[in-house]
C-alpha cells in the first residue's frame, strides 16, 4: 500500500515537473526579452540624458540674456548721459560752435540776461536730463513744445493710448468669473499651514478669506484642471453625451517614457492599450494621471506641444497671460510653469460650469473601459474627495484636484457647497503634507461656511 502511494506521489511529481517545464520560456524568447528591456532603458536613458542637456541650455541661455541687459543697459545709460552733458542749451544756439565748445560748462554763467531763465537752464544741464528723458519716453510734451504747441497735443494723446493698450490686453473677458477682496476680507489664522491659500465666496464674488492669493506658485498637478478644461473646448464637449467620448486613443510608448522619466503619478496603461477619450479625462483627473493627461493632449491637438499653446492661448482668454503660464500639461516643475491659487480658483471655477467636467471633477471612483491587457478595468479614486467626505466643512465637498511637487509642497483646489446651494472655491498651496492639505481646507471650510 504504501508503494503504490510512493508510485502516485512519483507520478504526481513527475507531472508537476512536466507543467512546469511547459511554462518555461525558450532561450530564444528569454533573449529578446532582454533584447526589449535593454533597447528601453537606452531609450530611457537617452531621454533623461536629453532631458538635462535640455536644462543645462536653458540656464546658459538665461544667464547670457542677463548678462547681455547688464552689458547693454550699462552702455545705454553712459551714452545718455554723455549726450546730456553734451547737449547745447536752447539758451546758447545764438552761439557759434566753436564758442559752444570752447566755454564747456561756462555756458551757463553766459546764459540769457533773465535769471529765471537762467536757472532753468542750469538745472536742464546738471540735472534736469532725467526730466528730459521721463518726458521723452512718457508723453513727449517737452520736446513736442519746442516746435508747436499743436504737436504737443497730439503726441500727447498717441501716448496716453500707448498706456492704456497693456490694461486692455490684459483685462479679463465680460463673462469670466472675478472675485475681489472686501474690508471683511481675513488673513489665514496659525493653524493653518499652507504658505498660499484663498476661500472664495462664489455667488457673492467675495474673497472671504486668503494669504499671498496673488504670488507666484507652481501649481504642480493642478495644472491638470486646465488641461482638461481646453481638451474639452478643442473637442467641443460640455454635457457628456458627444460621441467624441467614446472615441479610441491607443496609448504610445512615447508617452509612457515621458511619464516614467519624469517620475510622474500614472493610472497604469500599457503599451497598445486601446482606450477611450472618457479613460483619458478621468484618468487626468482622479488618479492624477501624466500618462492619461499627455494622451488626451495629443488626441485633442496632434502633439504635447501643439496642445500647450493652447492652453496658454485658453489663459490668454481668460485674462491670465500677465499671472500663469504653462509649459506641460501635466504639472512637472518648470521655472517657466507658474500660477497663482487665485488664477487657478478662477480655472477650477470655469471648468466645474462645464457639466461633464463638474462630473469627472467630482467623480470618487471611476472605473476605465475594459481592455486585452486590463479585462476587468482599472479603478480609479479620487482620494482627496474620499478623505474630505467623512471631514465636518458646514457643507460637502464636490470637487477636487491635488497636485504635488518638491517646489510647490502639497496643494489642492476645491469646490464646496453649503446647506444653502451656496458655492465655494478653495485653493491651497506650499502646505506640509497630503493629510495637512486636507486639513487645512477642512477648516477653512468649517470656519467661513455657515452652520445652519
Amino acid at each position: 500500500m504504501e508503494k503504490i502511494e510512493g508510485n502516485e506521489r512519483a507520478q504526481m511529481e513527475k507531472e508537476e515537473n512536466i507543467d512546469d517545464f511547459e511554462w518555461i520560456e525558450s532561450p530564444e524568447e528569454k533573449e529578446e526579452e532582454r533584447q526589449r528591456h535593454l533597447q528601453r532603458k537606452q531609450r530611457i536613458e537617452e531621454m533623461k540624458r536629453k532631458k538635462r542637456q535640455a536644462v543645462l541650455f536653458q540656464r546658459c541661455v538665461l544667464v547670457g540674456c542677463a548678462c547681455l541687459l547688464l552689458t547693454v543697459g550699462f552702455g545705454i545709460g553712459t551714452w545718455i548721459r554723455t549726450a546730456m552733458r553734451k547737449t547745447p542749451e536752447v539758451s546758447d544756439l545764438s552761439k557759434t560752435p566753436d564758442q559752444q565748445e570752447g566755454n564747456g560748462g561756462a555756458m551757463v554763467a553766459e546764459a540769457a540776461p533773465d535769471g529765471d531763465s537762467s536757472l532753468e537752464d542750469q538745472e536742464n544741464l546738471q540735472g534736469g536730463g532725467f526730466s528730459e528723458l521721463r518726458n521723452e519716453e512718457g508723453s513727449g510734451l517737452d520736446g513736442e513744445a519746442a516746435s508747436g504747441g499743436a504737436g504737443a497735443q497730439g503726441e500727447s494723446g498717441e501716448s496716453q493710448s500707448r498706456v492704456e493698450a497693456p490694461e486692455q490686453t490684459q483685462a479679463p473677458l465680460p463673462e469670466a468669473f472675478e472675485a475681489s477682496s472686501t474690508a471683511a476680507t481675513a488673513g489665514f489664522g496659525e493653524d493653518i499651514v499652507s504658505q498660499y491659500g484663498v476661500l472664495i465666496n462664489v455667488q457673492d464674488q467675495v474673497i472671504l478669506a486668503g494669504k499671498e492669493y496673488k504670488n507666484r506658485i507652481n501649481p504642480a498637478s493642478m495644472t491638470k484642471i486646465l488641461t482638461v478644461l481646453t481638451a474639452a473646448d478643442l473637442l467641443g464637449i460640455t454635457d457628456g453625451t458627444e460621441a467624441v467620448l467614446d472615441d479610441t486613443f491607443v496609448m504610445t510608448i512615447e508617452i509612457t517614457d515621458y511619464s516614467y522619466v519624469n517620475d510622474c503619478s500614472n493610472v497604469g496603461f500599457s503599451v497598445g492599450e486601446v482606450l477611450s477619450v472618457k479613460d483619458l479625462f478621468y484618468g487626468t483627473i482622479l488618479p492624477s494621471g501624466a500618462d492619461a493627461a499627455v494622451g488626451l493632449a495629443v488626441y485633442a491637438a496632434g502633439s504635447h506641444e501643439a496642445f500647450v499653446e493652447r492652453m496658454n492661448e485658453k489663459l490668454e482668454e481668460m485674462g491670465m497671460a500677465g499671472t500663469t503660464h504653462f509649459t506641460n500639461c501635466v504639472g512637472i516643475y518648470d521655472e517657466s510653469h507658474y500660477s497663482t491659487v487665485y488664477d487657478i480658483a478662477m480655472i477650477l471655477k470655469a471648468a466645474a460650469d462645464n457639466p461633464f467636467l463638474r462630473q469627472v471633477l467630482s467623480a470618487h471612483t471611476y472605473n476605465t473601459s475594459l481592455t486585452e491587457e486590463h479585462p476587468e478595468g482599472i479603478l480609479l479614486s479620487n482620494w482627496f474627495l474620499r478623505r474630505i467626505e467623512d471631514r465636518d466643512t458646514h457643507g460637502e465637498v464636490l470637487c477636487g484636484k491635488t497636485g504635488f511637487v518638491n517646489q510647490s509642497g502639497s496643494c489642492a483646489a476645491s469646490l464646496a457647497v453649503d446647506k444653502d446651494g451656496r458655492e465655494y472655491l478653495c485653493v491651497t498651496a506650499g502646505s506640509s503634507s497630503s493629510w495637512q492639505c486636507i486639513d487645512d481646507q477642512n477648516m477653512l471650510y468649517a470656519k467661513y461656511l455657515p452652520e445652519e
